[in-house]
C-alpha cells in the first residue's frame, strides 16, 4: 500500500472537512470526510458526528492514517458485512489518500436496498465527500527533539524557516529545547546546517508524519 499511496518523501491527503449527500429509494445518505492527524482525532470526530445525527440508523466509516498509509479501520456500523466500510475506504484509496476519515451516516427510507445497493450508496456518498474538498501533498517529516543554548535561538530559527521545517513544543529559558519536524526531502541538508552549532544537540523521535 505504501508505494500506491506515497513517494518516500511526500503523501497526499484532504484539506478541510467536506459532505456530499445521496439518496436512493427513500434512504439518505450523508458523507462527511475529515482530516485525520491521530486515533484520538477519530474518536472526537465521529462523537460529533452521532451528535449531530443522533437519529441517523447507522453510522458507517472508514480511514487512513499515516504518512505510509498502513494503519486503517473500516465500520460497517449494522449494515451487511462489507457492504458499506469497504466501499468507503475503496474511495480514500481510490485517491490515494491518507491521514483521512469518511464517515456516511444513513436515514433508512423503508425500502431495502439489498448488498449491491447499498455498496453503490456507501460508495457514491463517499466519493461526493472527498470530491468536494482540496487535495494537497504534504512532506514526510522526521521528527528531532533539539536542545540548545538560549543564544542559539534566532539561528535554529532561521535554518527551520528555511528548509521549511514546523517547530512545536518549545521550552525556552536559559536552555531551551523544542521539537522540529523536518522535511524528508531536507533532511540531510537540516541535520547538517544544525550538527555544525556549537552547544547543540538533536535526539530523533520515534514519530514521523
Amino acid at each position: 500500500m505504501k508505494e500506491e499511496l506515497m513517494s518516500e518523501e511526500y503523501y497526499y491527503t484532504i484539506e478541510k472537512p467536506s459532505s456530499g449527500e445521496y439518496k436512493d429509494r427513500g434512504s439518505r445518505f450523508i458523507g462527511l470526510a475529515f482530516p485525520l492527524d491521530a486515533l484520538a482525532t477519530f474518536k472526537e470526530r465521529m462523537a460529533e458526528v452521532k451528535k449531530e445525527h443522533p437519529k441517523a440508523t447507522h453510522h458507517c466509516f472508514a480511514y487512513r492514517l499515516g504518512f505510509d498509509g498502513t494503519i486503517f479501520r473500516v465500520s460497517d456500523a449494522g449494515e451487511p458485512a462489507g457492504s458499506a466500510g469497504r466501499p468507503i475506504l475503496g474511495q480514500i484509496d481510490s485517491r490515494r489518500l491518507t491521514n483521512v476519515l469518511v464517515v456516511v451516516v444513513r436515514y433508512f427510507g423503508g425500502t431495502q436496498l439489498g448488498i449491491p445497493g447499498l455498496i453503490n450508496a456507501y460508495k457514491t456518498t463517499a466519493s461526493l465527500a472527498l470530491q468536494l474538498t482540496p487535495l494537497i501533498r504534504k512532506s514526510v517529516s522526521i521528527a528531532y527533539e533539539v536542545h540548545f543554548d538560549y543564544s542559539a535561538l534566532n539561528e535554529i530559527m532561521r535554518i527551520a524557516r528555511q528548509y521549511n521545517c514546523s517547530i512545536s513544543d518549545q521550552q525556552l529559558g536559559l536552555f531551551c529545547s523544542l521539537r522540529i519536524d523536518i522535511p524528508k526531502e531536507r533532511l540531510e541538508e537540516t541535520l547538517y546546517r544544525l550538527n555544525e552549532m556549537q552547544s547543540v544537540t538533536l535526539q530523533p523521535l520515534l514519530e514521523s508524519k
